[in-house]
């Protein structure tokens, strides 16, 4: 199949785009040099060019707090972004796979979102990925939506390598301990991705590694499975201040994932210890 990746430079996109060349697909990776998603023309302009029979659509605005005093290019990105690739896969009779997130959700209770459960989020960047959402399904039903939360990988940012960059000049580090959910490592989601492209089984998914924690857990975990010594403080997120409000509650339900045949991620210890290179 030719498969078409967005975001193609970024943590998740290099992934994916890796993972799909490994299984012999004809992948074209994008990225902002070679595809404007929020300019109409440049993304049809683009895939009328490709004409691909798979959109993995990975571009997004990510910068969570940056969002909340820059709503109008986060939604230009992830709103009208999304919207021009899902009218474009349309034209072109491809399906797209979207990802999205456990910002959807408000957080509330302890139990793990279903897909069918009514999102709610709380910021400006999870009403836009959302608002993406909605765009995927207006123009398509051949489509798969991806929540996914916590994300880690070699190619990018994340709180692992934050983890570990603060460990060498600090000795003790505060970190949030309410917010629970699941580190999910690049590599294994975009197995699924990939899954994904050689299925039909169409709809909304979650997928992140298995297990969960807060991010208090996953920081000791960082620094015990690396050798650091580091003095790990929890401290609650009303005493943590930042400019975008975070569910608490971002266990997200897997079910649907196996109820279609398709491979739940490896324990998120033993994702964080292949990162590491522990295993």
């Amino acid at each position: 199949m030719k498969i078409l990746v967005t975001g193609a430079k970024g943590q998740l996109g290099s992934d994916v785009a890796s993972e799909l060349k490994k299984r012999g697909h004809d992948v074209v990776a994008a990225d902002i040099a070679e595809m404007d998603i929020t300019e109409s023309e440049s993304a049809d302009n683009f895939i009328r060019e490709v004409q691909p029979d798979v959109v993995v659509h990975c571009a997004a605005y990510t910068a969570v707090d940056a969002a909340e005093s820059d709503a109008d290019r986060c939604e230009k990105i992830n709103v009208q972004g999304t919207e021009n690739i899902a009218k474009a896969c349309a034209a072109v009779g491809a399906k797209i796979i979207y990802l999205s997130t456990d910002y959807v959700y408000d957080g509330k209770g302890d139990k793990p979102h279903t897909e069918d459960e009514l999102p709610a989020p709380l910021s400006v960047y999870g009403r836009t990925k959302l608002g993406g959402e909605a765009a995927v399904k207006k123009y398509t039903d051949r489509y798969f939506i991806v929540r996914t939360s916590w994300v880690f990988g070699k190619n990018g940012k994340n709180f692992v390598r934050t983890m570990l960059a603060l460990s060498e000049t600090r000795d003790s580090l505060s970190v949030v301990c309410d917010q629970v959910g699941s580190p999910t490592y690049t590599p294994d989601l975009a197995g699924l991705l990939a899954d994904m492209c050689e299925s039909e089984a169409y709809g909304i998914y979650h997928a992140t590694n298995e297990g969960f924690c807060s991010w208090y857990e996953f920081a000791k975990e960082i620094f015990a499975l690396s050798g650091k010594t580091v003095d790990v403080q929890p401290v609650l997120t009303k005493d943590y201040k930042c400019a975008a409000v975070r569910p608490l509650n971002s266990r997200l339900s897997k079910d649907k994932l196996s109820a279609n045949g398709f491979a739940r991620l490896p324990e998120w210890r033993d994702a964080l210890a292949r990162y590491l290179n522990l295993r």
